[in-house]
């Protein structure tokens, strides 16, 4: 079996902090992580590479050359080939030119049987790129899955998590898959691991490699602008109530009262 694992490095949500004047991410000291959604994705990649002896697990990431960082963290965890994507050309992308970037990626890997994608990832939250790279390789998608049911010659069962409960797919593969955390927890590196990933060469392609026009990419290919992104002011101190359950519960009316959330009659 052959995998892909769509995974992106992410800024540290904990330490994440808004530039007040640019309303723009301060990401200079902030430290960077394999972005958690991408974690459960590269983990069912490598249970079923542990399930079916042979299988080959290759991750493919489009950023800085900082993210080589990342890749070696998935290295570490099993993974068998990484691919960065990286150029200037690429910057300013939205979820539309990433995905543009991602499909080149895997067509220039070949062959595969399963796409694993996170839902989407902490310093966005647009859970897009992964059903958009499908769209651009013609591929099906099923996103929110929670449980690999059954793998099969051509295809494969799944459990798509909904809000209220959860809707068994049978989907085609080829196909792409999005993870959400309830579908495993990422197992962590062993010291020998990590120094082999250290060992593994990472292959860098740019727009040139693959074969890709630079007015389809990056920020000139992107129809979403970000025009501000602000930190929202701080609630105000709650105020603890004591006394009886009497006391308290007379208290409360006479503040919502005060407020005018309540009617007097």
């Amino acid at each position: 079996m052959k995998i892909i694992v769509l995974a992106k490095q992410v800024p540290d949500t904990n330490e994440v902090k808004i530039d007040p004047v640019k309303g723009t991410l301060i990401r200079e000291g902030v430290p960077s992580i394999l972005n958690p959604d991408d974690a459960n994705a590269l983990e069912e990649a490598l249970a079923l590479k542990d399930q079916y002896p042979g299988s080959v697990v290759s991750v493919v990431s489009m950023g800085p050359p900082q993210a080589k960082y990342m890749l070696r963290e998935c290295l570490a965890m099993g993974a068998d080939n990484a691919y960065l994507l990286s150029s200037m050309a690429f910057s300013g992308a939205d979820t539309c030119a990433t995905s543009t970037t991602l499909a080149a990626g895997v067509r220039k890997i070949g062959d595969f049987d399963i796409i694993f994608a996170g839902r989407q990832a902490i310093d966005g939250d647009t859970a897009q790129v992964g059903p958009q790279t499908a769209l651009r390789l013609n591929l099906p998608s099923v996103t929110y899955v929670q449980k690999i049911r059954e793998i099969k010659e051509k295809s494969i069962v799944v459990e798509r998590a909904l809000e209220d409960g959860f809707e068994v797919i049978e989907v085609e593969t080829p196909c792409v898959l999005t993870a959400i955390k309830e579908l495993n927890k990422p197992r962590y590196m062993t010291i020998s691991q990590i120094e082999d990933a250290f060992k593994k060469d990472i292959t860098v392609w740019n727009e040139n490699d693959l074969a890709l026009n630079p007015n389809d990419v990056g920020l000139v290919a992107s129809p979403t602008q970000v025009h501000r992104s602000f930190t929202p002011p701080p609630k105000g101190a709650g105020e603890m109530l004591s006394g009886t359950v009497p006391e308290m519960a007379s208290a409360l009316v006479a503040k919502l009262n005060e407020k005018h959330v309540l009617a007097a009659h």
